[in-house]
């Protein structure tokens, strides 16, 4: 299911996500993808079915083969480079038009739901956006994106980068995981009332990703430079905070029907491995529900004024991986004392 065309090749190929099993047949416990396949097993066993969707950001920078110097913005159509971050702009979308058509050109041959591309709040930071669906489908398909968006911009004559905070003075780069589960008996959005609010699974999940993301930082923030993003006054999280519709918190229901109620986790960094960031969040949600535990009142101010809440460092973050029974029987022990050593 996983076998897509490799459109920038210069002969006929194509790529396979493969998965790795032990000679028996069962699948190996260190497998990244082996261990969203279980979380989203248990989530099947339980009569539910996730939805995700997610934000992927990054930068395009001009060719950079010496590290000893800053990376710099490329030059676009008009042969300037961009001066000055422009979110949101049109123009500063268009000034790279043809790297975005080669993008979206290598995502339809790919068979990638991109959504919408747009300018971010950093100088030449691009986010683009996948169509809600399978949390399995979606991790292969942003593991695929991350290589066609660096294939298109070297067909351009730049580089694009995924590292989390790749430049000290501007906004890192996230990848914003929406989510929300389906009831497979009913097929409805188990987040929504049948009034439209917010559920009381919906406030289980939230308070099970308040209460695990401290234990699981390193799921989203896998790299020493991870924890550069996650600052005050930046655009990131730096507390367990949730709100309504609010970009300053760790977690965030953006406004929507009912049938698509959801959280946003603004948690994991774009240089995540996105079965691992998936796995996090999702495992976090259930245990949640199955816990029933109850989240903080919703933040109705600027979270990033308040104290930094999670670890500043990957070693701290590590530090925190085997501190809970159930996270290691949900996740798998094995795979747990593997990544915390």
């Amino acid at each position: 299911a996983t076998i897509r065309s490799v459109p920038w090749a210069t002969s006929r190929t194509v790529q396979i996500i493969h998965d790795c099993y032990h000679k028996s047949g069962s699948r190996h416990p260190l497998a990244t993808r082996n261990i969203l396949k279980h979380i989203l097993d248990v989530y099947h066993d339980a009569g539910l079915q996730p939805v995700v969707a997610p934000e992927i950001e990054f930068y395009l920078v001009k060719k950079n083969p010496d590290p000893d110097y800053p990376l710099e913005p490329p030059k676009g159509r008009s042969g300037r480079s961009q001066a000055s971050p422009q979110a949101y702009s049109i123009e500063a979308v268009d000034e790279y038009s043809e790297f975005i058509d080669l993008l979206y050109g290598y995502c339809d041959a790919q068979q990638l739901d991109v959504d919408v591309l747009t300018h971010e709040s950093g100088t030449a930071q691009m986010e683009i956006n996948f169509l809600h669906g399978d949390a399995l489908s979606l991790a292969d398909q942003v593991f695929t994106f991350k290589r066609t968006v660096r294939e298109a911009a070297l067909s351009c004559g730049f580089y694009a980068t995924f590292m989390a905070k790749p430049i000290e003075d501007e906004p890192g780069s996230a990848m914003h995981i929406h989510q929300s589960v389906i009831d497979l008996e009913t097929g409805k959005n188990i987040f929504a009332t049948d009034d439209g609010q917010p559920s009381q699974a919906m406030m289980e999940f939230m308070g099970g990703l308040q209460r695990y993301t401290p234990e699981l930082i390193s799921f989203y923030a896998p790299n020493v430079n991870s924890y550069r993003r996650l600052a005050p006054d930046i655009s990131a999280p730096i507390n367990l905070s949730w709100g309504f519709d609010n970009r300053t918190t760790a977690f965030r229901v953006p406004n929507s029907d009912p049938a698509n109620l959801r959280i946003e986790n603004r948690f994991p960094g774009v240089d995540a491995n996105p079965y691992l960031a998936i796995t996090a969040t999702l495992a976090s949600g259930l245990l949640g529900m199955r816990q029933h535990l109850q989240p903080t009142e919703p933040h109705q101010g600027t979270a990033n004024e308040d104290s930094v809440g999670v670890a500043r460092t990957l070693e701290e973050g590590v530090r925190k991986l085997n501190n809970t029974p159930e996270l290691q029987a949900m996740i798998g022990e094995l795979f747990m004392r593997a990544r915390s050593e």
